[in-house]
């Protein structure tokens, strides 16, 4: 889509307006806050790969938002595309430097799942779950079904943190039977602006919690609550790992290092650490 075409489309859906980069400034942008710019394009193909363009020129606490994604990804490179407006689609930079020892980064995929889901929860009145390590998961006619997901991509001095959030998303437009948008889980409210808020607010509080302890997840409640909120945990699963070996079993735990741990029938314990875990039903 050309800048042109994207502005003439605008007001194409009246229920889904667009973001307004001037409030989301006025409400986020605070000194001595995490956020820093706040940025809101009409269409990209990845926020994520702009963000990481720019990574080494911009301070801690970047944000760029984009009303369309035309190449977002998720994890294994799967895509993500949904209609312009439908729902929130951005990136943010962090910089944890030396406040936190690179081994314990693998955390802020999690922490940015507990804050979306925190914030989701607070905007948007929904219930939420995640499945292990970056879905959001809603209930739409009592079926989980995954409404959200995050991405995290290592830069020179940081992250770049991905989220892509279904709102207003009807059934017809679902990329996939299987996935959910807060409208289809019957949000009471889909206005974007107090939701993309609600989420940047409850990341700045999470971060913040997390830098302060030094990354360590137990002592930051960090990892506490993203078991309390986790879908796949007591589950059994099934984990496709790299290399394309699989494992199942029962899901017991989430480790200090942000690892599934999950019990195979026999009895062994094995941390996962990367890898697609699938919920399997019937047990």
């Amino acid at each position: 889509m050309t800048p042109s075409d994207a502005s003439s489309g605008r007001w194409s859906r009246l229920d889904r307006p667009p973001l307004s980069e001037a409030a989301l400034r006025r409400s986020l942008l605070a000194e001595g806050g995490l956020w820093t710019s706040v940025e809101v394009v009409d269409s990209t193909g990845s926020t994520n790969s702009d963000l990481a363009a720019r990574a080494g020129s911009l301070p801690e606490g970047a944000v760029l938002v984009a009303e369309e994604q035309t190449a977002g990804r998720g994890r294994l490179d799967r895509s993500w595309v949904a209609p312009a407006r439908s729902g929130l689609f951005f990136s943010v930079l962090l910089k944890p430097g030396e406040r936190v020892p690179a081994a314990q980064w693998g955390w802020l995929t999690l922490l940015a799942g507990v804050a979306t889901a925190a914030g989701v929860a607070q905007a948007a009145g929904v219930d939420t779950a995640l499945k292990w390590p970056n879905d959001l998961l809603v209930t739409v006619d009592g079926e989980e079904r995954k409404a959200g997901g995050i991405l995290a991509e290592r830069v020179d001095d940081g992250l770049v943190i991905g989220i892509g959030l279904n709102v207003t998303l009807t059934e017809d437009e679902l990329p996939v039977p299987a996935a959910g948008s807060l409208a289809l889980a019957k949000a009471a409210v889909t206005d974007r602006e107090p939701v993309l808020k609600a989420v940047l607010r409850s990341m700045e509080d999470w971060y913040g919690r997390w830098i302060a302890a030094g990354g360590d997840a137990a002592e930051s409640g960090l990892q506490e609550t993203y078991a309390a909120g986790c879908a796949t945990l007591a589950r059994h699963v099934r984990a496709e790992l790299p290399g394309g070996r699989e494992l199942t079993g029962t899901a017991e735990a989430v480790d200090a290092d942000g690892r599934l741990v999950v019990r195979t029938a026999e009895g062994a314990r094995e941390a996962v650490s990367a890898g697609d875990v699938i919920h399997l039903r019937g047990h």
